[in-house]
């Protein structure tokens, strides 16, 4: 079990600790559960759905990283295919505020890079902010996403989101979670760019059509990639680079131990994300950085 997770498991309930336990003991847990996971732990624990979101809040929130607000939030996402995905806030050192992500970004971002089709609900420890209800505004599942605070009673986005403005209000039918292929091709030898590039494709950019992928390579070998996923308001978008450094911190990664990384963004596009990506990674301890343009 990775040492994160080891003060929240020892609080769980003894039979919930018994039913987890061989999902957190298997080597590279990736902080999710699979559909028949997630019913084999229900059966032993008697929980429900709603019910075993709660009790994984602890571990998720365990996830962050919180070295300048040392405030832990933790989110469990509910795929439509019965899958439930860690989300937890982030925060890096020497990097700007706005380099921040939320737990609620985490945990739709985590889902999204695991391929999940859609969101049923969000689980959270704490209210959703304005900017994650704005994030959420751009999912297909819409509105209707239920979220799940410890002491209310479920409600749907739109409740804590009336008169939202999203994709609509632009005439955007493009959704974030919804499956794309932008068909980009580039004659490439590195693998890391490759992979970059095949982030870059399936990138949700349909305001400025400035999409981008980032590939990062840890010290130990491991290839993390994150999409572009861009938002209606524009403010809430989420850089790839946060996007690969969710799926590293949420696979038990370092993410101060980066070797290199690569860019693969669209040529001439309206805006990019190399300074802005360059900057972060430097203040993550990373030098090594490569842009490909398509």
């Amino acid at each position: 079990m990775h040492s994160r997770f080891h003060t929240a498991y020892s609080e769980l309930p003894s039979a919930l600790q018994s039913a987890l336990l061989p999902y957190l003991d298997a080597p590279g847990f990736q902080a999710m559960f699979k559909a028949d996971q997630v019913e084999a732990i229900k059966q032993h624990c008697g929980l429900d759905d709603d019910a075993l979101a709660f009790a994984l809040l602890p571990l998720a929130a365990a996830c962050s990283l919180t070295p300048i607000s040392h405030f832990h939030v933790g989110a469990v996402a509910r795929g439509i295919s019965g899958n439930l995905y860690f989300g937890a806030n982030m925060e890096f050192s020497g990097a700007p505020l706005q380099q921040t992500v939320h737990a609620e970004q985490c945990a739709v971002t985590h889902a999204w890079l695991r391929d999940e089709a859609g969101l049923v609900s969000i689980t959270v420890n704490y209210t959703p902010c304005g900017h994650c209800r704005q994030f959420m505004n751009e999912l297909n599942s819409g509105t209707g996403l239920q979220i799940h605070l410890p002491t209310r009673a479920p409600a749907t986005l739109g409740d804590y989101l009336p008169y939202s403005f999203g994709p609509k209000d632009l005439e955007i039918n493009e959704l974030l979670m919804d499956p794309v292929n932008h068909g980009f091709q580039l004659t490439l030898d590195d693998e890391l760019a490759k992979a970059a590039l095949a982030a870059a494709n399936q990138s949700h950019a349909p305001y400025s059509t400035a999409h981008s992928g980032v590939a990062l390579e840890a010290e130990d070998g491991t290839v993390y990639a994150g999409r572009y996923a861009e938002n209606a308001a524009f403010n809430p978008s989420l850089p790839p680079l946060q996007a690969a450094l969710v799926l590293m911190n949420i696979s038990g990664g370092d993410c101060q131990k980066i070797r290199r990384a690569v860019l693969a963004e669209a040529q001439g596009a309206i805006l990019t994300q190399w300074d802005a990506t360059q900057a972060t990674l430097a203040a993550l301890g990373c030098q090594d950085v490569q842009r490909v343009t398509f």
